[in-house]
C-alpha cells in the first residue's frame, strides 16, 4: 500500500476507483482520500482564452465545460477566481441635502 501524501502514514487502504478506473486510497490515520499517481491536465492559456471568450457569450457552464472538455468543477472554480479578481468598489456620490 502506498504511503499518505498529507502525513506519510503507512495505514492506508484502498477506496474504491475515481471515474477514469485508477484506484483511489484512503488513509486511515488522517482520512484523507488520494490516487497513488494522479495525472494533472493543465488546462493552457489557449484554452483558458476561449473559454473566457464562451463565458462573454453567456452560455451554461455545462455547456462550456463539454465543449472544452473541461471538468465543470474546474470550470467553476475558475469562473470563481476571474469574478474575484475583479474590483469590488462603486463610486457612491451622497445626494446633496436641502435646496
Amino acid at each position: 500500500m502506498p504511503q499518505c501524501l498529507s502525513c506519510q502514514s503507512q495505514h492506508t487502504v484502498k477506496n474504491g476507483h475515481i471515474h477514469n478506473g485508477k484506484q483511489r486510497f484512503l488513509c486511515k490515520q488522517c482520512g484523507r482520500q488520494f490516487v497513488e499517481h494522479p495525472t494533472n491536465k493543465l488546462i493552457d492559456a489557449e484554452t483558458r482564452a476561449l473559454i473566457d471568450r464562451l463565458l462573454l457569450e453567456r452560455l451554461s457552464l455545462a455547456g462550456i465545460a463539454r465543449a472544452v472538455q473541461v471538468s465543470e468543477q474546474w470550470l467553476q472554480d475558475y469562473v470563481n477566481m476571474k469574478a474575484a479578481q475583479v474590483p469590488r468598489r462603486a463610486n457612491v456620490v451622497p445626494k446633496k441635502r436641502g435646496l
